[in-house]
Formats: C-alpha cells, structure tokens, sequence
C-alpha cells in the first residue's frame, strides 16, 4: 500500500494528505503511517507559513517549493527485524542515506532493538559526579547514536537541541522527561509544560519546535543508560536557567568514543550542566 504525504521541513505543519488510505490491522505500521508526525529532512527549514517560533528565534520563509514531498515505503508489511544493537545501527544507516527521514519510521526502529546489555555494556561508561556521553556510531556524518550513562541523582541541564531531532530510548532503569516552553521575556522563569517517566525500552522524541526539556535518573539506588539519537550531530546547544530563563551557550563533549578508554582530559575540562 502507498501513499503521499506532503509536510513541512522543519514543524510539521500539514499541508495535504494523499487520498490513499493508509490501513494496517498492524499496529505498528499505523503509528508510522498515520500522519500524526512528518518526514523531516536533515536540516530543518521553516513552513511556508511564517512564524515568530520558539518565542524569539524567527524562522526565514519559505513557499511550497520548499515542502517535501516523499513516498512511503512500496512495502509496509515488510519492516525490518532488529534484533541486536548492531541490526539497529545497519538500519539507521540505510535510513540516514537519504536526505529526508521519517521521524516516526526512526522511532519505530529505537522502539523495535529491546535491550539486550550484552550489545552495549561496553559504551556504558559512568562518572561519578555527573552523567556521561558516550558515542557508538557516527552514521556517516549524518547523526550521532550515543549512550548516556546516568548514575543515582544525576540530571542535565534545561537544554535545546541546536536544530537537531532527538530521539532517546531507555537500556537500563528509568528517568524523568521534563519539558519547558521556549523563554518569551527576559528574566523570567521558565514554564513546565509536562513530565513523564521512561522505563525499560521506552521511546521520546523531541526537536526544537516542541520546547526545552530536562533530563534527570530519580533514583537515588539505581543508575540508568539511555540510547540517544540526534540528527544531524551538533557540539554545541543552548542551556537555560529555571528561575531567569538565561541562555548560555554549552559545548558537548563525548565521555568516550567507540567504547574506547574514557578520556578523562576532555571530562575534567567539562563545565558542569545540571542546575
């Protein structure tokens, strides 16, 4: 069964649908297919529709040229089997050469590997002071795949995500999601706009267009890893303090590559994001 769906680039306002239904007793192929989230290309670009988005950050316009328009797979019954950290990583691959991705076919793959620790127990590298990044897979430029190591109590900062998407997956234990309105006024204190607890194999995304959130392990016993995906890659992002909303520039570091030795230089030289 096929279809076409034409979404903006960057926020997913809905410009037309095909009128081929899209029907599947599968469930897994109605969360993909159904249209509730967009194709998305690489670099996020605005709809034709201007906008004062994120509370300030004003997005050029664009016109219908500049809407994507993509295909869905001629074989939606036949989506891949992933069975191994290594399978998800060969899919993410295939997805990422091309230059416009399926957010909720990317979702649909996170969601699919079950964690198996055996796959990723040797990019878990932990600190005691503060969570870690530790990079698996580059995907050819495309995105950066990295497991997170949080031990008891440890949290990020409030942070955006440089225009990049973000998808993250719970391996081990479990954190908290909160989520925060972009700052409209200067020293103000920013808005929660809702929390929601991760468990095992669990799957959220976020980009820019949705808001800022923080990220925090709320056990006091127990460590957790998470499975981050961020497309395309970024080494900079936006942090922002509760109370006054203040944006401060933050350079991101990896812990460890390729679950290499962890590099303690670039870890002590760190500056701290939990607030």
């Amino acid at each position: 069964m096929k279809g076409i769906v034409y979404r903006c680039v960057y926020c997913a306002r809905e410009s037309s649908l095909s009128e081929t239904a899209l029907e599947s007793s599968v469930s897994t192929i109605n969360s993909i297919y159904s249209g509730t989230r967009s194709f998305l290309p690489l670099s996020n670009k605005m709809c034709e529709y201007k906008r004062n988005c994120n509370g300030g950050h004003e997005k050029e316009e664009l016109f219908a040229d500049k809407m994507t328009k993509l295909r869905l797979p001629q074989d939606i019954d036949r989506l891949p089997v992933v069975n191994s950290l290594e399978d998800l990583i060969r899919e993410l691959n295939v997805v990422f050469e091309s230059e416009s991705v399926n957010v909720d076919y990317v979702q649909y793959l996170m969601q699919s590997y079950k964690s198996n620790p055996a796959d990723w127990k040797k990019y878990a590298k932990f600190d005691r002071f503060r969570y870690t990044r530790n990079l698996v897979d580059k995907g050819n430029g495309k995105y950066n795949l990295m497991a997170l190591c949080w031990g008891e109590g440890h949290g990020s900062a409030i942070h955006d995500h440089a225009d990049a998407h973000c998808f993250m997956k719970m391996l081990q234990g479990q954190l908290q999601e909160i989520r925060f309105d972009w700052p409209k006024e200067t020293c103000q204190e920013l808005k929660e706009t809702g929390r929601k607890n991760l468990n095992l194999n669990e799957v959220c995304y976020i980009n820019d267009s949705l808001g800022l959130h923080r990220v925090e392990n709320p056990s006091h016993t127990e460590s957790a890893v998470s499975l981050h995906l961020y497309c395309p890659p970024f080494d900079k992002c936006s942090v922002f303090n509760q109370q006054t909303g203040k944006q401060t520039t933050c350079t991101v570091t990896f812990w460890s590559k390729f679950g290499e030795k962890r590099n303690k230089e670039i870890q002590a030289t760190r500056a701290p994001e939990d607030n």
